[in-house]
């Protein structure tokens, strides 16, 4: 029985993709075993989101070369899409496998024996238009379920389009046969994910259904307890979805709303399609619904033309709304990219800078949040990862809640009031067990 590892680099995409595809090995009679317990096989799963990701695919092939010598090393991925033959020279690469690819590793790799160069198997990014059902599993004690993948955006600093390919998505139907099966077994909240989720509904290239019938049947699914939004862009998040969710039985009042910038300049040079004027207007509606709703925003710092004034625009924009937490990304340059042509590039210690004050930023935000919430009764789902004797777990509205660990409770519900604020999250001093303390 060979054994083989998995190692994912990216988003909550790519994990429901990687747990899939180490099921089929299993299938196969294949044993999952850990990154450094001397495995046949890597599994690396890539992400190209920036250059750092880029540099850390060749970081992790050294590290697994080092634990295995004679392993065989696969690399599937974002970044096995775009620039196939540039893995292929990194040494140690056994073999590269692009979008339309990647599921078929199996059986296109059968066996698993180093040849004397890398192997290639990358077709056109158009030929990746099947919707492939994905979902993680016995990973973490929530589930991401692939609902879509692919992207019709074509914003000027992303490659995603050109790594994941058209917007597709899988049918209502098989969503909830899927979730239903999930729901049997000891998974009790899904977290709904894709590249562009509000878009789902796209099969074959025609519109057949939409995001907000899609969340309606999922709310009475059996087994499940808690489904959660991964990720929803501003102009795909309508008032229905907001007011579905605010009566929901099942969905969590927490939205991860994209923003990028506060300049409406820089908007536009990015080509998303909405202004800062809607993305207020969406906080507005979801606080005004949701008033303890938890709301995250990923702005990206130092786009080409983004100038100290046009930075500044963004952060009283941010200062002003009624966001919970951010996601910083600091810009890269991309090839291939509508904004890897702009001029104004803005020198990286500006970048830095810039990131460094919107963390800033977003810790006083979540302190601002998690304040907002002290003496609220909250049900806590918590988690089976357990550091220095303390578990946690996370409220409906995404609040972190650290406790001493209790067998008992990992992987259940439990309410609490939130009464203490700690460095990691608010900790109930009562519940789940009299011994909960602030970390």
């Amino acid at each position: 029985m060979k054994k083989v590892a998995f190692y994912t680099l990216g988003c909550k995409l790519n994990y429901s993709e990687t747990s899939t595809i180490s099921r089929s090995f299993e299938e196969k009679g294949y044993k999952k075993v850990g990154f450094t317990e001397d495995p046949d096989i890597f599994i690396i799963n890539t992400c190209s989101v920036t250059e750092n990701a880029d540099k850390k695919c060749a970081k992790i092939v050294r590290e697994a070369r080092s634990i295995s010598p004679d392993a065989y090393i696969a690399i599937i991925g974002c970044y096995a899409q775009l620039k196939p033959r540039e893995i292929a020279a990194i040494p140690g690469v056994d073999a590269v496998l692009g979008a339309a690819e990647k599921f078929r590793l199996v059986e296109l790799l059968d066996g698993f024996v180093r040849q004397p160069s890398a192997l290639v198997f990358a077709s056109e990014i158009e030929n990746a238009h099947q919707f492939q059902t994905s979902y993680s599993l016995r990973d973490r004690t929530r589930t991401f379920l692939k609902v879509q993948d692919g992207c019709d955006y074509s914003c000027s600093f992303c490659t995603i389009p050109l790594a994941r390919g058209v917007s597709r998505s899988d049918s209502i139907a098989n969503i909830v046969k899927t979730a239903t099966e999930i729901g049997k077994t000891d998974v009790k909240e899904i977290v709904l994910t894709g590249v562009n989720t509000g878009d789902f509904g796209i099969r074959d290239g025609k519109r057949e259904e939409r995001f907000i019938t899609l969340i309606e049947a999922l709310d009475n699914v059996e087994g499940i307890d808690r489904f959660r939004i991964s990720s929803i862009e501003p102009n795909l998040l309508t008032n229905e979805i907001i007011q579905f969710v605010s009566q929901s039985k099942k969905f969590a009042p927490h939205f991860h709303v994209p923003l990028q910038s506060g300049s409406n300049k820089i908007l536009k040079l990015m080509k998303r399609r909405y202004l800062r004027e809607l993305y207020a207007d969406r906080v507005t509606e979801i606080k005004a619904a949701m008033p303890d709703a938890c709301i995250g925003a990923d702005v990206i710092v130092g786009f080409p033309g983004e100038t100290n004034s046009d930075f500044l625009e963004t952060y009283e924009f941010i200062n002003q709304l009624d966001v919970s937490y951010l996601h910083v990304f600091t810009y890269s340059e991309r090839e291939n990219t509508l904004a890897a042509a702009l001029s104004g590039s803005v020198p990286k210690n500006v970048r830095a800078e810039r990131s460094r004050m919107l963390h800033i930023l977003s810790e006083k935000k979540r302190r601002k949040f998690y304040e907002q919430n002290l003496s609220n009764e909250a049900v806590v789902l918590f988690e089976n990862d357990i550091e220095d004797g303390m578990m946690h777990g996370f409220t409906g509205n995404y609040i972190r809640v650290t406790a001493r660990y209790d067998p008992l409770v990992v992987n259940e519900f439990k309410k609490i009031k939130l009464k203490n604020i700690s460095q990691r999250g608010l900790v109930e001093v009562e519940e789940p067990s009299p011994e909960v303390l602030a970390d």
